[in-house]
């Protein structure tokens, strides 16, 4: 089979080969998945050039996040799921836990405990980023914060693919969100997808602005995925008492210099004003998460997805022996659509 493996830390473009490897064999409690899609995430990247929370050892398949397939295979005495089932395999690795196959290759392994199977109806492109970024915008709206009906809700990077999942989730839910851009150009497209209230850095005073909108009672639930200078802005823009949950750190890709990577709180509004900032990751969640519960969390997402609640845009295919055009497309700023590695089935016959 054809994977894409890095042979150690770098940037992706020069560490990473196209090689030829064995099919792997699914052993008890596994499954092995013919890879039809795999999303190229910017974490992904961050993993292979050793800049993200964990690191796997190389030399290593890419891909850490999530595909859809079929089950080709099935471990012995490995029950509850069916050869041909059209399933996501859910490969965020767990911390702390084992290291899982990455997915940028054709065929892989995986625990069947991380398989959802997945109705026909949703798209290959849908189905393999149906995990990570809907999942995440659940958790964090759900269960990490808790945000009631009719309250607000403050939000960076709005137009990002969490923010707009976390727009979407909020309205579903009745909750009012206040979301931040950069630039002008994308309020009117954040209110077109149900924002309630847009800021732009641009050219507003983000702290003032939150006040002019939530009022006396003002703001208490944030989420951030920008961190810098940003973060420290929205920290302030709360309500005594109030939580920021921050999930990415946008503002520091590609910086290296450790004042880039640093959130600047005041600590008399920490201190005084008894405000929470807090960090939620993922692989954390997995590596805390039984997998029973895990499992129906996603099955949650996969409820929300297929009604359309949540709208996943469709991707732009790759086949694997162009990933220098599609990692180098993933590094575009503001590319749009995100990038995907397909793999055809009939391959082998049309190269006959």
């Amino acid at each position: 089979m054809r994977a894409l493996v890095a042979g150690g830390p770098g940037e992706p473009n020069d560490v990473l080969r196209l090689e030829s490897r064995p099919v792997p064999t699914a052993e008890a409690g596994q499954a092995l998945i013919r890879v039809k899609a795999t999303p190229i995430h910017a974490s992904d990247l961050h993993v292979l050039r050793g800049r993200y929370g964990f690191s796997p050892e190389f030399p290593t398949v890419g891909g850490y996040m999530e595909c859809v397939g079929h089950i080709e295979a099935l471990g012995p005495d490995t029950e509850g799921l069916k050869i041909g089932e059209r399933v996501v395999a859910v490969t965020v690795p767990a911390v702390p836990g084992p290291p899982v196959a990455g997915t940028w290759q054709e065929y892989l392994v995986t625990d069947t405990r991380r398989l959802l199977p997945v109705p026909d109806h949703l798209s290959d492109s849908s189905a393999c980023q149906l995990a990570v970024n809907p999942l995440t915008a659940l958790l964090l709206v759900t269960r990490e914060l808790d945000v009631r009906p009719g309250e607000w809700l403050l939000q960076t990077a709005a137009g990002s693919t969490v923010g707009r999942l976390v727009i979407q989730l909020a309205r579903h839910l009745g909750i009012r969100t206040i979301n931040v851009v950069r630039r002008r150009d994308a309020v009117a497209e954040i209110k077109a997808l149900g924002g309630d209230e847009v800021i732009c850095t641009e050219d507003e005073d983000l702290p003032q602005r939150v006040r002019d909108i939530a009022g006396p009672a003002g703001v208490r639930k944030a989420v951030d995925c920008v961190a810098g200078h940003v973060a420290a802005q929205v920290s302030q823009a709360l309500a005594p008492g109030g939580e920021t949950v921050i999930y990415g750190a946008l503002s520091t890709h590609r910086q290296t210099a450790p004042a880039a990577l640093t959130i600047p709180l005041s600590a008399r509004s920490v201190i005084y004003e008894t405000k929470v900032v807090r960090g939620f990751w993922l692989n954390r969640w997995f590596g805390t998460t039984s997998p029973t519960d895990a499992l129906r969390t996603l099955s949650e997402v996969r409820t929300l997805v297929a009604d359309e609640v949540l709208t996943i845009p469709q991707g732009r295919p790759f086949p694997l022996e162009r990933f220098t055009e599609a990692i180098a497309y993933a590094e575009t700023p503001a590319h749009g659509a995100k990038p995907l590695f397909v793999f055809e089935e009939d391959r082998e016959k049309d190269d006959e």
